[in-house]
């Protein structure tokens, strides 16, 4: 087994933690280590997009031969490693623990990062690998590309899909997305979102770059508030906010009775039923957040464009990763999230309290359960760990997002 470190006597900069622990552990020989790193990590092997279309499921690893060892060997890279999607190729995502269970018996080596600065070729021994999937060395829960962007425009736009993609254990700025797999993605896409192919991608994708998914109550009543708060100081007490909402879709029906010259074709004590428990559940959240660091004591919610803002962040990168898209549709998508935040919102902190009232409006019920627990560890995450794109990444961008529309 060997690893080289340098190209041309060029010091070779690792894309992530997991190459940098593995070029380190291979460098000084230390192969107990190295297989560790391997262990706790997320591996992928090429393949044809047309066989993964056509034969769905399973393993389907691709020997080959290389002249630098005798006999076959299979492929596989780890995530910081894999060159950007191109037509025709795709990556599937394993783990050691799989290709123990599965390893081909002829294949002789496991070509780990082929090609590149840090290529090691692996004796087939899966046996010996499974003694070293009980200490696999788990990666940290930020995950960044070091490589990648990590200021500017792009950036700011990957950065605002972070706290989903640290909660997913994901790259937050990987770019060229191949986070699950080729398959993974697609079905993913398919259950979450009714995606099965372009055309779906593209309709959600424009939706969630309008902000246009997330519920209109749960904007119209933040709204109110807002303009409360811009014309008389102070956050308003729960009554006046109520008393406000409901004054406002009284008026809204009149201009509609007035303008169509019938009664509505909503039930108006019904929606402002709706708005009144709605602002109920805003504020006991809210309290929820300052007690748990989401909020500062005196600040409240914005807004919940950020709901939809972080899932069209992921959403351009998933689809990239599903090759529903291609790269260039995934910068001018990032590049539209990243302003259309920034026109909502004034900081990182403003944005994640909007993203996180928005996820449990949509799935928590108030049961502060897994959907808001989760939110939580990552937000700690995000906000203490260096390479947070929210200390990283500044919220203002003087750049200009030259593909905005």
């Amino acid at each position: 087994m060997g690893t080289e470190g340098t190209a041309a006597g060029i010091p070779w900069q690792p894309p992530t933690a997991v190459e940098q622990g593995l070029y380190e552990a291979g460098s000084r020989g230390d192969w107990a280590a190295f297989l560790s790193r391997l262990a706790g990590t997320d591996l992928f092997f090429p393949m044809s997009q047309e066989l993964a279309d056509a034969v769905p499921g399973g393993l389907r690893l691709n020997p080959f031969r290389d002249p630098q060892v005798e006999g076959l060997c299979v492929a596989v890279f780890t995530r910081g490693m894999l060159p950007p999607p191109v037509g025709g190729q795709v990556f599937e995502r394993v783990d050691l623990a799989g290709l123990v269970k599965s390893w081909p018996r002829p294949v002789r080596w496991l070509a780990v990062n082929p090609g590149t600065p840090v290529e090691t070729f692996l004796p087939a021994e899966p046996r010996r690998w499974r003694r070293h999937l009980r200490n696999a060395t788990p990666e940290g829960p930020l995950k960044t590309l070091w490589t990648g962007h990590r200021s500017g425009p792009l950036a700011h736009g990957m950065a605002c899909g972070a706290l989903l993609l640290v909660n997913n254990g994901s790259l937050w700025n990987h770019l060229g997305w191949q986070n699950g797999g080729y398959r993974e993605e697609r079905e993913l896409l398919r259950t979450w979102w009714g995606v099965s192919g372009r055309g779906d991608w593209q309709r959600i994708q424009e939706r969630l770059l309008r902000a246009d998914v997330i519920s209109p109550a749960w904007e119209f009543v933040l709204r109110v508030r807002q303009a409360l708060t811009k014309e008389h100081g102070p956050a308003p007490g729960a009554v006046r906010w109520r008393e406000t909402a409901e004054r406002v879709l009284v008026s809204r029906t009149a201009e509609v009775v007035d303008q169509t010259g019938r009664p509505p074709e909503f039930d108006l004590e019904a929606d402002i039923a709706l708005v009144q428990e709605l602002i109920g559940r805003i504020l006991r959240y809210e309290a929820r957040f300052r007690a748990d660091g989401l909020l500062a004591a005196d600040d409240s919610v914005r807004s919940v464009l950020a709901w939809d803002h972080g899932r069209a962040s992921c959403m351009a990168r998933w689809g990239l990763g599903a090759r529903y898209c291609e790269l260039p549709e995934t910068e001018r998508a990032l590049l539209r999230v990243g302003s259309a935040a920034r026109q909502a919102y004034r900081s990182w902190s403003d944005f994640a309290a909007g993203y996180v009232l928005g996820r449990c409006l949509h799935f928590d019920s108030e049961e502060y359960g897994d959907w808001y627990t989760e939110m939580v560890a990552a937000h700690r995450v995000l906000s203490t760990d260096p390479d947070s794109p929210w200390l990283s990444v500044s919220w203002e961008q003087s750049a200009p997002d030259r593909s905005d529309h």
